[in-house]
């Protein structure tokens, strides 16, 4: 089963997604998948394909990522929330289950606690409302200027990141080839500008409980056991979610942050339970 490349254009900013539409009827809940910062819409792949046989799956290049806008003037949580709403209303998925991993998932949270019209379930993959450690964009820089970058050949590139702890496949397959090698397809300054903005407020940093407690759909927590969210974020998440909601939380041994790269097999299982049990909630 394949892909078909869509645009999706808000405010002048240009979206890239991969649509992996079988032409299923009206009535089958769609989903959008939305990657972390510094990822990209293939990194869903083996997960799209593996719910594509039941559901329409839309991957987003989120702004400044992939093959979406590489320089966008705004980075800001609203401008990726809004981006949402519009591959949704442009793209015509009504209803969708959205599944984001980081701050993919943080903007697929803050989609659901804005637009409570537009979603229909929320999968949060290693991902939480509590504030960030206030030196993250700083952290964030200064691992990406760790790369050796260019990279003289993709082996190369894996060995790197597979060294990095993370999933060398997945991510190098998120790198283009220049004239002098393999280079990241988004730029140093926009991703610790996104993850400034999401963690900053002011001089200090903000939570984002008030999103979470207004989120009003279905949802799933799926926690990495190595990865960013500690045990009492999640407690806390299941604790104060809306008692109107049905609100589940996960946690996949032997994971890291990158759960759905880690762990595929599972994700995909628990990603398949939700949606069955979502078609037996009332709508």
């Amino acid at each position: 089963m394949m892909w078909t490349e869509r645009t999706v254009t808000r405010a002048g900013t240009r979206l890239t997604c991969r649509d992996w539409d079988s032409h299923h009827p009206g009535s089958t809940t769609p989903v959008v998948l939305l990657h972390g910062l510094a990822g990209h819409a293939g990194e869903w792949d083996a997960a799209a394909a593996h719910l594509a046989p039941q559901h329409r799956v839309v991957a987003v290049d989120q702004r400044g990522h992939g093959a979406s806008e590489r320089r966008p003037a705004d980075v800001s949580r609203a401008a990726y929330v809004a981006d949402v709403r519009a591959v949704c209303e442009q793209l015509g998925l009504h209803r969708p289950v959205l599944v984001g991993q980081s701050l993919g998932g943080h903007t697929a949270m803050l989609t659901a606690a804005a637009h409570p019209d537009l979603v229909r379930g929320l999968v949060l993959v290693d991902a939480g409302a509590a504030e960030a450690d206030p030196g993250t964009p700083e952290q964030i820089g200064g691992w990406l200027d760790s790369w050796p970058l260019p990279f003289p050949t993709l082996a190369e590139a894996r060995t790197f990141l597979t060294g990095q702890g993370l999933n060398g496949e997945a991510w190098a397959a998120g790198l283009e080839q220049r004239a002098y090698g393999w280079h990241p397809r988004f730029e140093r300054s926009v991703m610790v500008a996104a993850i400034t903005e999401a963690v900053s407020l002011g001089a200090g940093t903000r939570a984002w409980w008030p999103e979470w407690q207004a989120v009003r759909c279905p949802t799933l927590l799926v926690i990495g056991e190595k990865g960013i969210i500690p045990p009492e974020e999640s407690v806390r998440m299941l604790d104060s979610a809306d008692p109107s909601t049905v609100t589940t939380g996960v946690s996949v041994p032997g994971s890291g942050h990158d759960v759905h790269l880690d762990r595929p097999a599972v994700v995909h299982s628990l990603l398949s339970a939700f949606l069955t049990e979502l078609r037996t909630q009332a709508v």
